[in-house]
């Protein structure tokens, strides 16, 4: 059972009297509450978003759980220099399949510290992980890790916490041809760049809708309750998505000399025979009358030259993403 502060209980117990009066509602900071609890979720939301993308990387390599067998054995593992993806797992007395409790991308701290913190009783997290096992919420307690590069480490970065920058487009002059703009600020130094283009979706109208547009005794008609459906409409429609199209590694380059050859060479010397992620922005630059290009969008991180050879970079990239990158092939 829960435990109660003293004071909290007076409080449950007056809640079973009796739904509380009209007079009683007015006297309730309803919005500053709603506002609240909206937020938390959301924080919350945010956090089980990354944690299932992690998880996903987790269960696409086909990982296996290994068991933890003690405290002091785990604190021997030498694990002290790996970065590494991890999960920690658990099962009950009910049921044998391992469920996630936690999973983390260990890029800035070894693997080995982050897991000790997480099998040591004297850290909260471990704290949290022996509680349950002894009072016997959890059977076992297992663990799984995939060892990571630093590149590969940076590049899970540019995915999952660096935003994407919307190039901009100058209108066609005197021909069907624009120009990208790229954006000041692009680092002179080494590390990963990614180029990604907007996919609109549109859900298809709804029964109730497609009704009323093909009712002949509606026709011409216009009132509240339509204007009102074609709102809610608006708002249902799913947000633009960014989809990933090219992965790029700036070694011997730049990142800016890098981005600057895809964007701006590509418009002074357009040749249709072009193929890869340089074609595809060329092709982009021509515009019918009244079409305008796709939105393209791009990103990057610095990494430190030396660092950026190790790893299957776009492997790790596709695998974090879910889909192949069309242009690095």
């Amino acid at each position: 059972m829960e435990e109660y502060p003293q004071e909290d209980w007076g409080n449950h117990s007056q809640d079973l009297h009796g739904y509380p009066t009209d007079q009683e509602l007015d006297e309730i900071p309803v919005p500053k509450r709603t506002l609240k609890i909206k937020q938390e979720s959301s924080e919350e939301a945010q956090k089980r978003d990354i944690m299932q993308n992690i998880v996903q990387i987790l269960e696409s390599v086909q990982l296996k759980w290994e068991l933890f067998q003690s405290w002091t054995d785990f604190s021997r593992l030498h694990l002290s220099n790996k970065l590494a993806i991890f999960g920690i797992g658990y099962n009950t007395r009910w049921k044998e399949d391992i469920r996630y409790h936690y999973a983390e991308i260990s890029s800035q701290v070894p693997l080995g510290k982050r897991l000790r913190e997480y099998f040591n009783s004297e850290k909260p997290e471990g704290r949290i992980i022996m509680t349950r096992v002894q009072k016997m919420n959890w059977k076992n307690v297992y663990y799984k890790f995939l060892e990571i590069t630093i590149s590969e480490a940076r590049c899970l970065e540019l995915h999952m916490e660096i935003d994407w920058i919307p190039i901009a487009h100058s209108k066609p002059t005197g021909g069907n041809v624009v120009q990208y703009l790229l954006p000041g600020g692009i680092p002179k130094s080494p590390g990963l760049y990614a180029i990604g283009y907007e996919e609109c979706i549109e859900r298809p109208l709804s029964p109730h809708m497609e009704q009323r547009s093909l009712d002949p005794g509606k026709e011409g008609r216009v009132d509240l309750e339509t204007l009102s459906s074609q709102a809610s409409l608006q708002v249902e429609m799913e947000p633009a998505r960014i989809i990933y199209c090219y992965l790029g590694i700036a070694e011997v380059r730049t990142l800016q000399q890098c981005l600057f050859l895809h964007f701006q060479a590509n418009t002074k010397t357009f040749s249709k025979d072009w193929v890869g992620i340089n074609g595809f922005l060329s092709q982009n630059c021509i515009v019918d009358p009244g079409v305008s290009p796709k939105s393209i969008y791009i990103k990057f991180v610095e990494v430190e030259r030396d660092f950026l050879s190790a790893g299957s970079l776009v492997e790790c990239l596709e695998k974090a993403i879910g889909y192949p990158l069309k242009f690095n092939n």
